[in-house]
Parts: structure tokens; C-alpha cells; sequence
């Protein structure tokens, strides 16, 4: 669930052995012959979720081997943080940074690169306690209620504001920080509406103890833009073209194996610590395949003018600007 370098809360140690034992398996099935390997740093924001197990289950399972690439996977509490370390060069490669945010840090001249969409739309939901007076769709909405995000610049931060703006209501916005850590302050009274992603939070609406009210997908300006994308750092990216190029492409080749071999489901499963049936629930029910499109960034112009509309930039970009901005790959 929580991405942090200490993955806080992932689940016990025994999830954990078993996914390993999977993994081998699947490794022992699918690697090629070992060789000297790339190595590339990755932050991902908010781990446990499908679209955050992607790297670590491909390289498990031996795919990013065999593009001749060695990933070090660390996790934090969103894209803001995981943009920052980005930025910083603490890593090569952030997964599922807000893209408003990026749009902000490179108009303020940070070295970061847009390389591949992350997901057009988003699989979150937004829910409150059972006895909360805040309605379905957000209506009605009383006065003083806190609204809860991940860290500053993440997709779930653009999500509050476009919620606020789009149905017209008024909320302090605060930062909770990894789904989890968002779960328990909303159930201890300490934020009013939170946020989260399957498979997080879903026994939880089973049971009667959260209402989801809103899904992040009810609003257009997230349903049909990409609103999270992967990002590396413009001076590694620079040096080692080539290499990030093999990242986008077993990156690629780990998505279209995780929608064609139950393997995948099973290897999901464990890593989430969750049961076989939820994982296939969580894909096929929370993140079509088409929400994954590493070769565009939808919705690019809308985007921009989000960014101007919540002041994460002052102007449009120039073509030039957007050039070098987004370095999608050409995918067949």
C-alpha cells in the first residue's frame, strides 16, 4: 500500500515469502540467460496497487532481465514525493507522478522529462465514514469538511481541486500521506472525506464501515486525460537514452502479460497480500487495460489549462517547450 523506501504496512512477512516463491517460479520460467545488466532507480507512489506492481512483478518475473535492465524499486506516499526525488536525482525514474505537477516543476526549470502516460483516468475512489452527513457525489456538503490528498502536486491532490471546482463546493484540503495512513486518519475522525485505490478499502464498503461517494472517473477532465505520467530525470535521461528506451518497452511488455496470463493474477495476489478472486476483481473490474497508455498523453491542452486554472503554471507552454517536454516513445 504505502510506497516508502521502508514499505510500511505492505503485509506480513509470510505474503511477502510467498510472493517470492512465486515470482521465482515464474522467473525460472520466463528469464533468459543472465548478463551485465543496466541499472536504473525507480520511485513509485503509493504501493500495493495494480498499476504500482507492475515494475516489481515484471522484474520478478524476469522480463526486465531479459531487456538487460536491473530495477531498484523504492515507494512513496505520491507522485509529489515522487517527483521530488526525481528532480533531485536520488532516483532515474518516477512512476505515476501528477502530471500537473510535472507541467509545474519543468515551467520552474527542474530537469525532469515526461517518458511514457501512466494512466489515462484513474481507478481512485473517494469515501467517508458510514454515519458521515457528506452525501453521494459530494451533495450535500456541509461547511468546514476536510478533503484528503496524498502530498502536494500528486494526481490525487488535481483530483480534490477539480472535484472542488467542478461541484462547486468548498473543502480544506489536506495531506494524508499513503492510502493506508489516509484510511485510518478518515476512520479516527481526523479528516472527514478520504481517498483510495482498489484493492484498498473495498472490504471496508463490503462491511458498512466506509460509503463511497464519488469516483475520481465521474469527472471528464480526469476520465479522459492522463493525469499521471513516468517521468525521469532529464540529465540521466540524456546520458543513457538507450537504456530508458529498453525501460519503456519491458515496461510495455510487462503490461500486455499481466492481461493475457493468470500468472499474473496469482503474482498480484501476493504481492498485494490479497486473495486470488480480489486480484482479478481489481483488474478487471478497476484498471481496463487501455487506462495503461504508455505512447500519449492525453489531453495535453486541457492539461495546460488546468495547470494555469490551479497556478501550477503561469503560461502555455511554447511548442519548443513541449517538445522537449514529453519524450513518449514511438510505439508500433
Amino acid at each position: 500500500m504505502t510506497r516508502d523506501a521502508v514499505r510500511v504496512n505492505v503485509g506480513p512477512m509470510m505474503a511477502k515469502a510467498k510472493f517470492g516463491a512465486v515470482i521465482a517460479v515464474l522467473a525460472a520460467a520466463m528469464s533468459g540467460p543472465a548478463s551485465a545488466d543496466d541499472l536504473l532507480r525507480l520511485a513509485i507512489g503509493q504501493r500495493g496497487l495494480w498499476d504500482s506492481s507492475i515494475a516489481e512483478i515484471g522484474q520478478a518475473a524476469g522480463i526486465f532481465r531479459r531487456n538487460r535492465l536491473e530495477l531498484q524499486v523504492v515507494y512513496t506516499s505520491g507522485g509529489g514525493e515522487t517527483q521530488q526525488a526525481v528532480i533531485s536525482g536520488s532516483v532515474d525514474i518516477g512512476v505515476a507522478a501528477g502530471t500537473l505537477g510535472v507541467l509545474g516543476a519543468y515551467t520552474k526549470g527542474a530537469p525532469v522529462r515526461i517518458i511514457a502516460g501512466e494512466a489515462t483516468g484513474t481507478a481512485e475512489y473517494y469515501f467517508v465514514r458510514a454515519d458521515s452527513p457528506v452525501g453521494k457525489d459530494f451533495a450535500p456538503m456541509p461547511p468546514n469538511m476536510t478533503l484528503a490528498y496524498s502530498t502536494a502536486g500528486s494526481g490525487t491532490h488535481i483530483t480534490a481541486l477539480r472535484f472542488m471546482k467542478e461541484r462547486a463546493f468548498t473543502a480544506k484540503l489536506t495531506a494524508t500521506g499513503s492510502v493506508p495512513a489516509t484510511f485510518t486518519q478518515v476512520m479516527s475522525g481526523q479528516v472527514d472525506i478520504g481517498f483510495s485505490t482498489p484493492p484498498f478499502g473495498l472490504d471496508a464498503i463490503e462491511k458498512g464501515q466506509i460509503r463511497l461517494i464519488a469516483l475520481a472517473n465521474d469527472l471528464p477532465s480526469v476520465r479522459n486525460q492522463t493525469v499521471r505520467v513516468i517521468i525521469a530525470n532529464a540529465i540521466d535521461l540524456a546520458r543513457r537514452r538507450e537504456v530508458y528506451g529498453r525501460f519503456i518497452h519491458a515496461y510495455g511488455e510487462t503490461i500486455a502479460w499481466m492481461y493475457t496470463d493468470d500468472r499474473a493474477i496469482a503474482a498480484f495476489a501476493q504481492y498485494a497480500a490479497i486473495s486470488p478472486a480480489m486480484a482479478q476483481r481489481v483488474r478487471d473490474n478497476f484498471y481496463p487495460q487501455t487506462m495503461l497508455q504508455l505512447d500519449r498523453v492525453m489531453g495535453l491542452a486541457e492539461l495546460i489549462e488546468d495547470a494555469m486554472a490551479f497556478k501550477y503554471v503561469a503560461q502555455p507552454l511554447t511548442p519548443a517547450q513541449t517538445a522537449e517536454l514529453l519524450q513518449t516513445p514511438k510505439l508500433p
